[in-house]
């Protein structure tokens, strides 16, 4: 495969039915342009879902961190830049850059990814994949200026708050809950009325295992300082008594 550029840049459009009543992309949308962008960056290299799936082999996220300082509106046209920080064997760091169509950066993103055998659903070694096409990608010199993302530290004390049923339209092709749609879940903890004041600077999540259809998702949640958000998801797989936690987010509102 010939060789092309490290980074990878793509356009997008704030749909407005992709924006919330504030005019602005939800996070949840725009979380999804950055998976799109990184898959059309994969797939351009040698190690994009669609090759990946013809050797029984899916990438899975397992940390995301994105932080805006303003938010695309609707109709605002804007590129996604992404690369691949780092490589290791079992695990992959990719960053997200979000470009207004100004050429100002207003946001950025980190996620770390790994990779299973769709078959055994068993890690395998991400360096082994098409010759080790993924490592020759990786520019560990572009600065992506926010945080890494952290350990979400809660306490068990921390508030239930809903309960849901997971349904057809929470499923990916992996066969499992989509990774947005716990956001989109998380999102919606919070009223419109909260909305209407606060604005959400930084979201992150760490996933742990994989939610099933038709398995219950319940959501704990405690603000651990002034509003910052802490959430907890767990499910209850059918027929069981004891809840698995699935994932954890962090949120981090400012005053609008």
């Amino acid at each position: 495969m010939e060789k092309i550029e490290k980074v990878g840049s793509y356009e997008f459009l704030a749909e407005p039915f992709h924006c919330d009543f504030n005019k602005r992309i939800t996070m949840g949308h725009l979380g999804n342009h950055l998976l799109n962008a990184a898959d059309f960056h994969a797939e351009a290299r040698g190690f994009g879902m669609l090759y990946l799936s013809s050797i029984s082999r899916s990438w899975v996220l397992s940390r995301l961190a994105v932080e805006m300082d303003e938010t695309p509106c609707a109709y605002d046209r804007f590129t996604v830049e992404t690369w691949v920080e780092s490589a290791m064997r079992y695990f992959t760091s990719r960053n997200f850059a979000v470009v207004n169509a100004a050429g100002k950066p207003i946001g950025y993103g980190r996620s770390v990814w790994a990779m299973i055998d769709t078959e055994t659903r068993q890690p395998v070694n991400i360096l082994e994949v098409n010759d080790g096409a993924l490592s020759g990608y990786v520019d560990a010199e572009k600065v992506c200026p926010i945080a890494k993302s952290s350990r979400v530290k809660m306490s068990e004390t921390a508030a239930f708050v809903r309960e849901i049923a997971t349904g057809y339209s929470d499923i990916d092709v992996n066969g499992h809950v989509n990774s947005i749609k716990y956001i989109e879940h998380v999102l919606d903890l919070f009223p419109l009325s909260f909305y209407e004041t606060h604005r959400l600077r930084r979201f992150e999540i760490a996933y742990v295992v994989e939610t099933r259809c038709g398995e219950q998702l319940r959501f704990y949640r405690e603000e651990t300082e002034p509003d910052t958000f802490c959430v907890r998801i767990c499910k209850l797989p059918v027929g069981a008594d004891e809840e698995i936690e699935v994932c954890r987010c962090q949120l981090v509102f400012e005053k609008s």
